[in-house]
């Protein structure tokens, strides 16, 4: 059997991967603190017929050799934690991360996750929660806040207002997680990241400390995905994929024309 079939079925599904991951991009275009995923892919092993260097009968050295490919697979998917387009809301609990860092919220399983999604909400005890409606860490409670207004400074601290006496209650500050490699996090669904060995543990510290980023009050922060740059890589795994069946259906005739000499 060719080799080359085996080669270009390889190329085939690397594309339809690569189609999943623009896919998944293009869906979470306007998903808050989204951050787009890059297929990354290498090649495989390769059947060395002659090696680079090696004496030939005469005493010369081969400058090249012979090498052939086995196709690509898949190596890694990655997150690219550019900054994504922000967005006025004039909302008073949306908040945007300016720089790295991510707000660390207390699951339901007692474990830490961790998301730029900063669409912030008050549950039915007043705590401040995502909109998957788990509490923010450290947890910060807001009593009668439709009779306050509400400020979030750069620096995360939480300060309200009352809208009678005019008194300014200070609340708690909201901590930024940052760790050393942030394309290591495994992405949990709902907006969230889970630390992992390759992440590193998380360091927590207030907004603009520790290489953190600031705090923006009355906006979000949208996903970081390109629509123009997803299409044309959209367009260029499409051909690809393409491509690569084209090779099949040569290296089909080819073989077909083999077992036609045999007749």
């Amino acid at each position: 059997m060719m080799k080359g079939l085996y080669t270009a079925a390889s190329g085939m599904k690397v594309q339809q991967v690569n189609v999943d991951v623009i896919a998944n991009n293009l869906a979470n275009v306007n998903t808050a603190g989204y951050k787009r995923t890059q297929a990354d892919f290498q090649d495989l092993l390769y059947v060395v017929l002659k090696e680079p260097g090696a004496q030939t009968q005469n005493g010369f050295t081969t400058p090249s050799g012979v090498q052939i490919g086995s196709g690509a697979e898949l190596v890694s998917t990655t997150k690219v934690f550019t900054p994504g387009v922000l967005e006025q809301t004039d909302r008073a609990l949306d908040v945007a991360i300016l720089g790295d860092g991510f707000l660390e919220v207390d699951l339901l399983n007692g474990q830490k996750g961790y998301t730029r999604d900063g669409g912030l909400r008050l549950d039915g005890l007043g705590r401040l929660v995502t909109a998957q409606g788990f509490q923010i860490s450290p947890g910060i409670t807001i009593d009668d806040a439709a009779d306050k207004n509400i400020t979030i400074a750069q620096d995360g601290t939480i300060t309200v207002r009352d809208a009678t006496t005019q008194a300014v209650t200070n609340l708690g500050t909201l901590q930024l997680a940052r760790f050393a490699n942030p394309a290591g996090l495994r992405a949990s669904g709902g907006n969230l990241f889970a630390e992992t060995a390759s992440s590193g543990a998380p360091t927590l510290s207030n907004p603009g400390e520790g290489g953190t980023g600031l705090i923006a009050q009355n906006t979000l922060e949208r996903s970081n995905v390109n629509v123009v740059n997803e299409l044309v890589s959209l367009i260029t795994a499409q051909r690809a994929y393409e491509m690569n069946s084209r090779a099949i259906r040569v290296g089909d005739e080819m073989l077909a024309d083999a077992s036609n000499l045999v007749r």
